[in-house]
């Protein structure tokens, strides 16, 4: 008896502190901040959702003890089977009509958010540090890069919302039903018909690739910030990536995102600073603006690498279903699409500009390198520090969609199950996790060039995850109920995205083999 009320008060100020959560993201929401996620949240928003969905499998557990508490000896559940267990060794499932109640009310009790507070997640994502590379891109494209700016993101808007509406079918009465929870269910749903899986794979390991080269870009950053705040040291940028990576080893030992939440909104303080003084600076050499700098001109070479950084800071699909999916009001999703879109589309655009004016054809990759040393030094801690803030976010999300593809799908894992008894991680599993940060670090160290890796993901992954995927899906499960233009803007934005993503690809890595055999010949 004394368990189940422990369990039960365990329950309600579970739910307390989930409300209050809410109440308190909502309120920063509309201050202009958010305390629970970061520009990745992901971003990478998902990430959020899993650990939330972990914590509701023990509130469900915990309704079931209550149910069935007793046993047919008398006895009382064990307090260890109401407990949520990642390697499965939890309670087994009840065949009850109790479960189908359970999973409803799991689904009534998830606190959901408002058109603004899903807004701003969405804001975050594609309002992040990497805009940072932005004024890069307009020194190869000029006015045409400000162009590539819009048309980004009014392809990225449209291509969000055909996705989510891969995730609706009509019933017999004419209504959309949602009958998709996710990205991996709409890819999955195209190749039912030959290779029910191989959908998923697909976007699986475009995920992970986005998600490992965001970390190694944050180690990039870090690195070449920390260098160029103060040259006079005798450290050189590889050493100061590796003092870098040794205080991001920790996030190999997470179990959950609880921990990362905290610095979520120091990561927005820092962001909103380093915005500030770099505007604040630029605005104040107005008078000398290079106007002229600015003309109708691509550099063949290096455009393609801008294209892929453009688009790579608009990547925000990979969480828009779960986002979706957890809005109070969904109808409202295709407006809240538009004016965060239509925001990030003004800010970015004037923030890239008036930085290109500032400095012209001395543009560096990271703008705030462009910065006197005194100011440098400021805003480049600033970025530091939000950059090993928001590490754990993409980590702990790529750890996830490996963890589950390779070690635990049952009887169908590749390997053995990481995690033991308790769901404690094995030792052989917490070396993996060693082994993809110091995998970043080589990467950062190999390559420690910030514009080309980040076009390399853009026109990689960004291209294929925004543009081919969602308009290829879109004709494939709706193109009896589609009307003509919207096949036109789906094959056009597909072609389009191809040649973007084909050629992109090719220069970045022409790019990175050159900037390689440079580094291995110094």
């Amino acid at each position: 008896m004394a368990t189940l009320i422990r369990n039960k008060l365990s329950n309600a100020a579970t739910s307390v502190s989930n409300k209050s959560q809410a109440k308190l993201s909502g309120m920063f929401a509309r201050m202009g901040f958010q305390a629970a996620t970061d520009e990745e949240g992901l971003g990478f928003a998902a990430c959020d959702d899993l650990d939330y969905e972990h914590r509701q499998a023990v509130q469900m557990d915990i309704l079931k003890t209550d149910d069935v508490g007793v046993g047919a000896t008398g006895e009382p559940a064990a307090e260890g089977d109401s407990h949520y267990q990642r390697d499965g060794t939890g309670p087994p499932p009840s065949a009850s009509k109790d479960d189908g109640m359970c999973a409803e009310l799991a689904s009534q009790d998830r606190p959901k958010i408002t058109a603004w507070e899903a807004g701003w997640n969405v804001t975050n994502a594609i309002q992040g540090m990497f805009v940072l590379g932005l004024p890069y891109a307009i020194l190869h494209g000029g006015y045409l890069g400000l162009f590539l700016i819009i048309f980004a993101a009014v392809v990225c808007c449209y291509t969000g919302k055909i996705l989510i509406a891969c995730l609706y079918e009509e019933n017999e009465d004419g209504q959309l039903v949602r009958v998709r929870d996710s990205y991996v269910d709409i890819a999955n749903a195209c190749c039912s018909s030959r290779f029910p899986r191989l959908g998923g794979v697909i976007v699986n390991v475009a995920q992970l690739i986005e998600l490992v080269m965001t970390c190694i870009l944050y180690v990039v950053v870090s690195g070449n910030l920390m260098y160029n705040s103060f040259p006079t040291l005798p450290v050189s940028q590889k050493s100061w990536a590796i003092m870098a990576t040794a205080a991001l080893l920790p996030c190999a030992f997470l179990k959950n995102l609880k921990a990362v939440s905290k610095f979520s909104l120091l990561c927005t303080l820092a962001h909103f600073v380093i915005n500030i003084l770099v505007i604040a600076y630029c605005l104040s050499r107005a008078r000398d603006w290079a106007w002229d700098k600015v003309k109708f001109y691509i550099d063949v070479k290096k455009f393609p690498i801008s294209i892929g950084i453009i688009v790579f800071s608009y990547t925000s699909q990979i969480f828009l279903p779960s986002l979706e999916g957890n809005m109070q009001k969904p109808k409202e999703f295709h407006c809240m699409m538009n004016w965060t879109h239509i925001a990030a589309c003004i800010l970015k655009g004037l923030f890239a500009l008036v930085a290109y004016l500032t400095w012209a054809d001395a543009t560096k990759e990271v703008i705030t390198d462009n910065l006197p040393s005194t100011i440098r030094a400021v805003v480049n801690i600033f970025l530091v520090a939000k950059a090993l803030l928001s590490y754990p976010l993409p980590f702990f999300a790529a750890v996830e969609v490996f963890e589950k593809s390779l070690f635990q799908q049952g009887d169908r894992s590749i390997f053995p199950n990481c995690y033991g008894e308790g769901g404690r991680l094995k030792s052989w599993g917490l070396s993996l996790r060693c082994a993809l940060v110091v995998f970043t670090l080589l990467m950062a160290i190999y390559v420690p060039h910030f514009a080309l890796l980040m076009g390399l993901t853009g026109s990689l992954t960004g291209a294929g995850l925004c543009f081919l995927l969602p308009s290829l899906f879109h004709l494939k499960l709706l193109w009896r109920k589609l009307l003509w233009h919207h096949v036109f803007f789906d094959v056009a934005i597909f072609v389009i995205g191809g040649i973007c993503s084909i050629s992109g690809f090719i220069h970045s890595m022409e790019g990175l083999i050159e900037a390689y055999k440079y580094n291995i010949n110094d």
